[in-house]
């Protein structure tokens, strides 16, 4: 128990910051739910970057998403300080005691202050000087070998100001919405796959997001291919998505060109709350590190995930532990990490082999192992 915890009952408003990438965010959902399961009276708002939002809004923990639309930089320096002018007095307005900062981005401190919170979280930052420090009142401990969940690290800021989640409260949790599984629905329709038969082994579907922001990330389009062929020929139906990007949608270009039938593509039609409804009806995701794979988990698709450079310790599919096995280092059964086990440098967080951007121990994976952890999963 820590010595000096916030007392909850005297907090009427927080603020909890992340500004960082889609699967980011969505990792630090249990934060707003766990505090508000054990402090209901609390007014929690958050502040995320404007193109992450979607990861956060209908959450029924959250009153309010604030967002810094990076596109501010472009608009030239008075209508960026108009703007970052407009954001902080209107979190001025909100009164806020308790602000929980999740990253080391210097902003949070300039908003810990600003904001006039009693309380205020943040990580512990080597190096950082005096005004960091003067700026928080709990400062957040990360593990020396990093070796814990994103998830974990995330909910550490609560633990830090006496909050213990249970290990059934750390639920990663995203709410399409109603328009978003509608349009859903209806473009799997279209395609003949019946939206309430997603777990029929006749009727559902496989769900492949071959893609990442980061090519470095990506299983080679040879491999996917290869992969989507065996599960066509085991009598599986699958659908590709992929972000509207040029690269990604190349990808998906040079995977279809490779199968003998190809694949229902919904690459760059989805939108990210959709791409989360059509993750719910899928009965298996297949793809790499990235947000749409923390988004098919979070909607409890079952998921293979390959990794190369990244660590999935720190960044594999979550699924809230069980109350009698807390382990939560340990991969979930419903989900299956595939990852070189013959390169001892992985995982090395390098934007590829030297920098190239090519991923030696994502290419060395053989389609055979990624099969093998679909069959464990669907049994077929």
């Amino acid at each position: 128990m820590v010595k000096d915890p916030v007392p909850l009952g005297d907090v009427r408003r927080a603020l909890i910051i992340k500004l960082r990438h889609h699967g980011d965010v969505l990792l630090a959902a249990p934060v707003f739910s766990v505090l508000k399961a054990h402090a209901p009276h609390i007014a929690i708002d958050a502040l995320v970057y404007a193109d992450t939002a979607a990861m956060l809004t209908l959450h029924p923990a959250i009153d309010h998403v604030h967002t810094i639309d990076r596109q501010w930089k472009k608009l030239g320096p008075l209508a960026q300080a108009q703007a970052e002018w407009q954001l902080l007095q209107t979190l001025r307005g909100q009164h806020y005691d308790l602000v929980i900062h999740l990253t080391e981005h210097p902003r949070g401190a300039w908003l810990a202050r600003l904001t006039g919170a009693h309380w205020a979280v943040a990580p512990e930052v080597r190096g950082r000087g005096r005004f960091w420090r003067s700026a928080f009142t709990h400062f957040v401990g990360a593990p020396r070998n990093a070796l814990r969940h994103t998830v974990e690290r995330n909910l550490d800021a609560l633990r830090r100001i006496g909050v213990y989640p249970s290990p059934a409260e750390r639920c990663v949790s995203l709410v399409p919405g109603g328009d978003a599984e509608a349009r859903v629905a209806a473009l799997l329709a279209a395609h003949g796959i019946a939206a309430t038969t997603a777990t029929d082994s006749d009727h559902g579907f496989v769900l492949v997001h071959p893609a990442s922001r980061w090519h470095f990330k990506c299983w080679p389009a040879a491999k996917m291919a290869a992969l989507i062929n065996a599960l066509h020929a085991a009598g599986q139906r699958v659908v590709l998505s992929a972000a509207p990007d040029a690269a990604e949608r190349a990808m998906i270009e040079a995977i279809q060109a490779q199968l003998p039938s190809p694949a229902i593509s919904l690459a760059g039609q989805l939108s990210l709350k959709e791409l989360a409804a059509l993750a719910a009806r899928a009965k298996l995701f297949i793809g790499v590190d990235s947000a749409p794979m923390h988004i098919a988990a979070a909607m409890g698709t079952p998921c293979v995930a390959l990794f190369g450079p990244s660590g999935d310790r720190e960044w594999g599919p979550w699924q809230a532990p069980a109350d009698d096995a807390p382990d939560s280092s340990a991969t979930p059964r419903r989900h299956r990490i595939v990852s070189s086990d013959t390169h001892p440098c992985r995982p090395c967080g390098i934007d590829g082999c030297g920098g190239s951007k090519e991923s030696d121990c994502l290419a060395a994976l053989p389609v055979a192992r990624v099969r093998a952890a679909v069959t464990e999963l669907l049994g077929v």
